[in-house]
C-alpha cells in the first residue's frame, strides 16, 4: 500500500478533517506533538480553521458530519490514516482514541477489516521511519510497542 498518495480535498473537507483530528487528540488530552500535527495539517491543507484555539471552541465533529464532507473512499481512508498517525504521536494509542477512531471509521463506512489494514499500514510506516537508526535495541523496543 502506497502510504502517501495524492488525495484532493477542498477547504470545507480540510476543516472537517481538522475538526475530527482535534477530536481524536482531545479524548485523552491534547499532547504537544498532537497539537503540532493538527496545526500542521490545517496549515498545509487550507482549512478555514486558523488556530487550535478556534478548534477548541468548536464542538467535536460527528461521524455523520464527517461522512457528509468526505465523500470519496480515498478521502475517508486519508482521514483514518491521519487520525491513526495522530493517535500514535505521543507513543501510545489509548482506548479512548481507539473508540473515537473506530466510531469515525464506522460512520465513514469502513469495515473493521479495512480499519485493521490501515492501522497496520500506519504501524509499518512508523517502523520504516526507524529503519535508519543505528541503536537497534531502542528501535526494537519501539517496534514492540507498536505491535501491541
Amino acid at each position: 500500500m502506497d502510504f502517501f498518495y495524492e488525495v484532493q480535498i477542498d477547504a470545507p473537507q480540510a476543516e472537517a478533517m481538522a475538526r475530527g483530528l482535534y477530536a481524536v487528540a482531545k479524548v485523552d488530552g491534547v499532547h504537544a506533538r498532537e497539537a503540532a500535527l493538527v496545526a500542521s495539517f490545517y496549515q498545509e491543507t487550507g482549512a478555514q480553521v486558523h488556530s487550535l484555539a478556534e478548534l477548541e471552541r468548536r464542538s467535536a465533529i460527528t461521524g455523520e458530519e464527517l461522512a457528509a464532507e468526505l465523500r470519496t473512499p480515498e478521502q475517508r481512508r486519508l482521514f483514518i490514516k491521519t487520525a491513526l498517525l495522530l493517535a500514535w504521536a505521543d507513543g501510545v494509542v489509548t482506548p479512548q482514541e481507539q473508540r473515537i477512531i473506530g466510531a469515525y471509521a464506522q460512520a465513514l463506512g469502513l469495515e473493521q477489516g479495512e480499519l485493521a489494514k490501515l492501522d497496520e499500514a500506519v504501524k509499518e510506516f512508523l517502523l520504516a521511519q526507524l529503519a535508519h537508526i543505528k541503536n537497534v535495541e531502542s528501535t526494537a523496543k519501539v517496534a514492540a510497542r507498536l505491535r501491541m
